[in-house]
C-alpha cells in the first residue's frame, strides 16, 4: 500500500457479500482510511438486515468504534427491488455471524452525512459508496451547501461495455434508485465510477479463495466463506472461471489508484425508458457535448487488485 495521507470517509453500502469484502478492506487499511461512519442503504437486501450486516462486521473485525446509521428504507420514488436470488435471505449467507451487541446510532444516515461534511474542512471528506446512492442524493437535496465541501465521490456504479446485470440494460445499485443517481451525477461533486466493465475483470477464481481462506485470521476465511455462497448466482450466469468481485473495487482505487485506467466522460442515467430504466449512459467516444462529470473506469489489473485485497485482510484479526 501507498504511505499516502489518511483519507476521512463515509461509507454507504448494503452488505451483501462483496460489499462485506469492501468493507473488511477498508477496514484492513487503518493507515490508510479514517471511517467516520457506515451509513447502511436499503438495496441488496431490506435495511434492517443492511443495518444488522454492518454492525456483524465490525464486530468481526473488531472495529466497533465506528458508528452505523440506518439511511432511507427505499429508493426516492420507486419501490425497492433487492438480490436475495444472489445473497440470500439474510444479505450474508454463507457463514454463521453471531448477532451483534452493538446497536445502530441514533441518527438517521442522511443526518449523519449532511451534519459531517459541514462540521468538514471542504474536500475533507471522501464518500465511498458500494451501494445506491439514495441517501447521499437525499442529503444534496436537503442540504445543497454540502455539495461543494464533499471532496470527492468514489462509487461501485454504473455499467456500460457490459450491459447489465439486474435487467439486460441497467446495473444494479443505479437500477434501484436511478433519480438518486441522476442527482449525485448532477451535483458538480467529482465523481469516480467503478462500473461493471471493470469489476467483471476481477474474478474470484477458486484459486484466489483458497488463498483468502488460507489467511491466519477470522476475517479472511469468514469472507472466503461468504463469497463461495454469492458466486454460486454469476457463475451459473456468466460461465466464467470466477465470479465479478465489484465493492473492494472502489477502495483498491482510493488505496492504488494506478491498479486501474480510465477517463473523464459524461455519464447520464436513464430514468424513463421502457427497457433503458436505470442505464447509465457512458459518453466514453466523446460524441455528445456534455459535460464530463465522472472519471470512468474501464480496466484493472486483477492481479495486483486480489493481492491488494490480500494485504488488507491480513492485517485484521
Amino acid at each position: 500500500m501507498t504511505g499516502q495521507m489518511k483519507r476521512d470517509i463515509i461509507i454507504l453500502t448494503d452488505p451483501g457479500q462483496d460489499q462485506a469484502a469492501a468493507i473488511l478492506m477498508i477496514l484492513g487499511a487503518a493507515d490508510a482510511f479514517n471511517v467516520k461512519g457506515i451509513v447502511a442503504t436499503a438495496g441488496n437486501i431490506d435495511l434492517s438486515f443492511t443495518v444488522n450486516n454492518c454492525l456483524k462486521l465490525l464486530e468481526l473485525a473488531e472495529r466497533t468504534d465506528i458508528p452505523v446509521y440506518a439511511g432511507s428504507p427505499r429508493p426516492i420514488v420507486r419501490e425497492l427491488v433487492t438480490a436475495e436470488h444472489v445473497h440470500g435471505p439474510t444479505g450474508l449467507d454463507g457463514v454463521e455471524l453471531r448477532e451483534p451487541k452493538t446497536q445502530p446510532a441514533p441518527e438517521s444516515g442522511v443526518a449523519f452525512i449532511i451534519d459531517t461534511i459541514r462540521q468538514a474542512d471542504a474536500g475533507e471528506i471522501t464518500i465511498c459508496s458500494l451501494s445506491p446512492l439514495t441517501n447521499l442524493a437525499l442529503a444534496l437535496v436537503q442540504a445543497p451547501d454540502i455539495a461543494p465541501k464533499i471532496g470527492g465521490i468514489v462509487a461501485m456504479a454504473g455499467a456500460y461495455f457490459e450491459v447489465g446485470n439486474i435487467t439486460p440494460t441497467a446495473e444494479f445499485n443505479v437500477y434501484v434508485d436511478p433519480e438518486a443517481a441522476d442527482i449525485v451525477l448532477n451535483s458538480g461533486i467529482p465523481i469516480t465510477f467503478l462500473p461493471l466493465d471493470v469489476t467483471h475483470q476481477m474474478l474470484s477464481t477458486p484459486e484466489r479463495l483458497d488463498t483468502m481462506r488460507a489467511v491466519e485470521n477470522h476475517c479472511g476465511p469468514a469472507l472466503a466463506d461468504m463469497l463461495t455462497y454469492s458466486e454460486r448466482f454469476d457463475l451459473n450466469k456468466y460461465g466464467w472461471e470466477g465470479a465479478p468481485l465489484h465493492g473492494p473495487c472502489v477502495p483498491a482505487f482510493m488505496l492504488e489508484p494506478d491498479i486501474f485506467s480510465g477517463r473523464q466522460i459524461n455519464v447520464s442515467v436513464e430514468r424513463h425508458g421502457q427497457l433503458t430504466l436505470g442505464m447509465t449512459v457512458a459518453d466514453w467516444w466523446q460524441i455528445t457535448d456534455r459535460p464530463k462529470n465522472v472519471f470512468y473506469v474501464r480496466n484493472g489489473d486483477a492481479e495486483r487488485y486480489y493481492q491488494l485485497l490480500l494485504d488488507c485482510l491480513r492485517r485484521l484479526p
